[in-house]
């Protein structure tokens, strides 16, 4: 058995090792997930590992279109569902699945797999900024501010911001998954479009907040079939 579980534990060794990146700014790594989903628990647990990293904003996005197999997910929303088939037409592919990693907006890896997903996260932390993204929290208002740094980071742009639960635990008793307390990592809440931005002139606006949960700001390309390249993106906790 030692054989086939050295690579499987070597490969999650590399979720929990920071990126030697030449730049500060962190990778976007969303899951495409649904507690309605026997494939998903194994891409759950490596968004787990991916949590509590500095370097990368990791999100869990539940998807709402498997509850009719009999476990309505709590946290599925159909828009999740509607931002999914989106990079899908952006990206040339006919069909949506869970689990589903999406880096950086770019790079799609469909399943629970370390080694494809890290070698994505390594390869868009390697790019030079086009972005300058800064976010400062007091009380239930953030300041955003962006400005272009490069000629690439023009528009159309979305500056999109969200909430996330660090840590939820769901006893689930009907579907796939019954009989299992599944726990999901930085769920998604609250995901908004705050402006539109085209990257002419320096971004400056104010967005309110509630409760204590972290917030990510993201500013992302906006392409004619769904959303594009990330361009940058922070947290505050």
């Amino acid at each position: 058995m030692k054989p086939l579980i050295y690579p499987v534990l070597a490969a999650f060794s590399l979720l929990a090792a920071p990126l030697q990146a030449e730049q500060d700014q962190p990778v976007v790594v969303e899951l495409f997930t649904s507690q309605g989903c026997s494939s998903c628990p194994a891409a759950d647990e490596m968004l787990a590992e991916l949590a509590d990293r500095e370097d990368i904003i990791a999100l869990a996005l539940h998807v709402d279109y498997w509850d009719y197999i009999g476990w309505e997910d709590p946290f599925g929303d159909p828009a999740h569902a509607e931002r999914q088939r989106g990079y899908a037409a952006v990206g040339g592919r006919r069909s949506v699945y869970t689990p589903e990693f999406i880096v950086q907006g770019q790079t799609d890896i469909v399943g629970a797999k370390p080694m494809k997903l890290m070698d994505a996260v390594e390869q868009h932390a390697e790019a030079a900024p086009q972005v300058a993204l800064t976010l400062t929290r007091s009380g239930e208002t953030v300041d955003i501010t962006a400005k272009p740094l490069t000629d690439a980071a023009a528009g159309p742009m979305h500056v999109h911001m969200l909430r996330y639960s660090p840590m939820e635990r769901t006893k689930v008793t009907r579907g796939e998954n019954a009989g299992h307390v599944m726990e999901h990592s930085n769920v998604v809440r609250g995901w908004q479009v705050l402006a539109d931005w085209d990257g002419s002139a320096p971004l400056s606006l104010t967005a309110k907040t509630k409760g204590d949960q972290p917030v990510v700001v993201i500013v992302q390309r906006q392409e004619p079939g769904g959303p594009g390249a990330i361009l940058a993106a922070a947290r505050i906790k």
